[in-house]
Formats: C-alpha cells, structure tokens, sequence
C-alpha cells in the first residue's frame, strides 16, 4: 500500500517546520505584556504658553559665536582656549564617542556572524567506555576545524528597536556636548563680565581717593584760614584709608575672578594678570518682548531630553520583543578526526545547517519585570523631559524680566546720576566760597560716589542679562537632527 499525499513522510522538509512555528506562536500568549504602560504624560507647548500668536513670541536667531558681536578680541581668545581645553567638553566628547561605539555595537548585532575555530587535544580513551579496543584504553589526538554562520532573525523588530534606542541615545549625547558648549561659553562671558565690572568699580574708588585727597587739601586751607575746624579736618583725612581699604578688597576680587578665567582656560592663575575687558559694543542681540514659541527647538538640553524620551520609547520596543519568538539560523562546515594525520582526508569533513526557534513559555515574570523596568525608564525621561522645559521657560523668562527691568532702571539712573552731579559741583563750589558746612558736601559726595557705583553695577548686570539671554536662547545651537515626534511617543501610551 502506498502512502497518501498527506503522509509526513513525503511532506517537504520546510512545510515540516510549520506545526513547529504555529505552536510557538501560540505558546507565547503564556508570557503576556498586558497591563504595563507608561503613566507620565508630555508637556504640551501650550501648557507653557508657548503657542505663538500673531506672530509674536520669535527672536533673532543667536549667531553660533555670539559673542564676536561684543568685538573684544580678548574675549574672542579666551572663548577658543576655553572651548577647545575644558575638561568638561572632553568628558561630553568621551560620551558621545562611547554612544557611537554602541550604536556601531547594535548596527552588528542583527547581522550574519561567521567564526572559526580549531583545537587539537590529546585524550586518553576508557577502556570501559562507549569506545571498544583498540580505541578504547589508547591515547589519542581529537582534532577539529570548524567554519561557523549564524543570523538571528529579527522578525518582531527587537534589533531594530536596541539599535533605534542607541542611536536616541547618541543623538542626546550629541546635544549634551551642545549644552555644556553653551554653558561653558556663558560661564565665559559672565566671568568675563564680572572682570570688567571689578576694573570699572576700581577705576570709581581711585577716582574717588584723589576726588577726596583734593578735598583734604581744600579742607586744611580752610582750616588754616580759621573757617574749619579739627573736626573737619579729621572727617577728611578719615576718609581716604577707608577708600585705600575698598580699593583693596577690589583687588582681591580682580585676582580671584582672574583665577577664574584661568582655570576655565586650563591656564596657570597669574596667566590673565594684565586682561582688561574691552567690550566695544554692549548689545548682542535684540531681545523679544515675550518668551519665544519656538524656544524648545533652540536650546540642546531640551533636544537631549526629547532623545533620551526617543530611546526609552524604543527600549520598550526591544523589551516587547523579547515576548516573541526568536528564530536563528545556523549553519557550520569543517573538519573533524581522531588523530591528525586524518584531519585532512576526505572523510573528516563534517557539515550542517538548520534553524533554532527559541520562546519564552514560563519565565517567572523576568520579561515582564525587564518591561516595566523600561516603561519606569520611558516615565522617568518624560518626566526630566517636562523638568527641563519647565525650567528652560522660567529660565528665559527671568532673563527677559531681568533685562526689560535693568533697561528701564538705567534710564532712571542716568537722570539721577545727572542730578546727583550737578548737586555736588554746587556744593563743593559753595564750600569752597564758605557759604556752606562740610556736612552738606559730604552728603552730596556720598551721593554722587553711590550713583556712579550704581551706573557701574547697571552696565556690568545689562551685559551680564546679555549673556544670560543668549545662554537661555540656546546660544546658537541647532540640531543636526530633528526632534522626537509627537505622535511617535503618543503612540506608545
């Protein structure tokens, strides 16, 4: 009797391993993902109030290099040094040189592999074993060369998702190099800043001690003519250690703040003992009037949080994957014998190939352990996602407040200044003359001394609220990539 069609015996090989497949798929509805999700939701531009409106909302684009606007050379230099030797920017660049390599790592891992190997052993055989005489209680040599091929499937994406999760990550260690650049140059320019105003501040206290010097010498010849007395005398001779002492304590601040601008350079401290700020031109940029709608594009921590959202949302994905089945092939060719001197003889070759199918069926809850460890991993990005544009808004915001509010104190400044000017050249005039008591010129001086110190801390804060600005405006960045979309990671909740 012959067998019929349907007999496994005459069935091909390849349509043999279909049962096989469809049991496996079914067996891997005994591990479920079912009822694990993520919870934290994004922050929509909106909630922020960061919806433009009739086309307000938009600033200048900050140059890459702002601050050449500024036209010091020396800042200039120092900014090239500070960028190019910062430890911080060489650990950044470390981090993104180590993403890189873990991309190229995942790039490889859903690729056909191919392997050699040979060994030559010397082995005794049992003479009570599975071997009979005379191979069993001889010494022998097993002797191997093998060629090995293997490619693991990915038919349920979980290489394509470690390998997107990677590339997320590298795209975010590419941003964060882009924001400590930002930070390092801001911290820069502030320092920078913080000199100048130093300088400035000194240059009022010298003015100021031979300001009050002249006035020692008015007062001794007033004294000498009977018009003063020693009480006056005293006052004025009083006030010039005490400016000595400010003029000091400047000092020391210029030396600490140059130590500073020193060690950001990767310099020795005494390398920037003769710098002398010389900003030519105090405005950067043009300021909005309201915080921009498109500020989540232009600043690299926001773009480095939306990665890492991207690679948590793909980490998922490889973690879901791991529910399926995973199918390799395998394949190996070589040779193989009991002593060497027939390893290479036409009957040592050895050969094969097939397909392996291996499934998760009851693994203690370790697959769904792994994906909830992602989902917490993709809540836990989101959530720093909406920290850092909470703040980068209220971070920009401040500096816009700061700057509007200094522009405005300034011009109050400069009319109180004037006045203030004016009041002590009356009053040194008349003192001089002997219409009016020291008491009167003092209160004027002290007046006239408090509005140019005021009119040098309002300069150096507009230059410093500059730099701030800029800095929350993401000092130049663009993204060489674009950002995460919306709907990618909507589709994942």
């Amino acid at each position: 009797m012959k067998p019929s069609q349907s007999t496994p015996a005459l069935m091909p090989r390849g349509f043999r391993l279909v049962p096989l497949v469809l049991a496996t798929l079914v067996l891997t509805a005994c591990a479920s993902s079912a009822g694990i999700a993520p919870v934290v939701q994004r922050l929509e531009p909106r909630q922020l109030g960061l919806e433009a409106m009739a086309g307000q909302g938009t600033a200048t684009a900050v140059p890459p290099e702002w601050w050449r606007a500024w036209d010091d050379p020396a800042l200039s230099d120092l900014m090239d040094q500070a960028l190019a030797a910062h430890p911080s920017l060489q650990v950044a660049q470390a981090r993104v040189a180590k993403a890189s390599a873990l991309v190229d790592g995942q790039r490889g891992a859903g690729e056909p592999k191919l392997g050699a190997t040979a060994d030559a052993t010397r082995q005794h055989f049992s003479a009570n074993s599975i071997y009979p005489p005379p191979l069993g209680g001889s010494m022998q040599t097993l002797a191997n060369a093998q060629l090995g091929a293997s490619w693991e499937l990915d038919f349920f994406g979980r290489h394509r998702a470690d390998l997107e999760a990677a590339v997320g990550a590298q795209r975010a260690a590419q941003a964060d190099l882009a924001a400590s650049r930002n930070l390092l140059s801001a911290q820069v320019a502030q320092t920078y800043v913080q000199l100048g105003h130093l300088l400035s501040l000194r240059d009022v206290a010298q003015a100021t001690l031979a300001q009050r010097q002249a006035m020692l010498d008015l007062i001794r010849q007033r004294v000498n003519a009977g018009l003063d007395t020693q009480v006056e005398l005293r006052q004025g001779e009083g006030a010039l250690p005490e400016t000595r002492q400010t003029i000091e304590q400047l000092n020391e601040q210029i030396a600490l703040v140059r130590h500073a601008l020193a060690a950001l350079v990767a310099a020795p401290p005494d390398h920037f003992d003769q710098l002398v700020p010389r900003i030519k031109q105090p405005s950067l940029l043009a300021a909005p009037a309201v915080v921009p709608a498109d500020l989540l594009g232009r600043r690299a921590d926001i773009q480095a949080a939306r990665w890492r959202v991207e690679a948590a949302t793909h980490g998922i994905d490889a973690a879901k994957a791991q529910f399926y089945p995973n199918v390799n092939l395998t394949a190996f060719v070589g040779l193989s014998s009991i002593g060497l001197s027939k390893l290479l003889e036409s009957g040592s070759r050895q050969f094969g190939v097939g397909p392996a199918i291996s499934l998760p069926i009851f693994d203690a809850g370790a697959l769904r352990a792994n994906l909830g460890s992602k989902t917490a991993d993709l809540d836990a990005a989101v959530g720093a996602y909406n920290g850092v544009v909470i703040d980068a808004v209220r971070d920009t915001a401040d500096q816009l407040a700061s700057l509007q509010s200094i522009d405005r104190q300034r011009a109050q400044q400069q009319q109180a200044q004037s006045a203030a000017e004016s009041a002590y050249a009356f009053a040194r005039q008349r003192y001089a003359a002997g219409l009016s008591g020291y008491l009167t010129l003092l209160n004027a001086e002290n007046a006239v001394l408090a509005q140019r110190r005021q009119a040098v801390d309002l300069q150096s804060r507009a230059l410093a609220a500059q730099v701030g600005l800029v800095r929350a405006l993401g000092g130049g960045y663009a993204a060489d990539t674009p950002p995460v979309p919306g709907e990618q990671l909507a589709a994942q909740r």
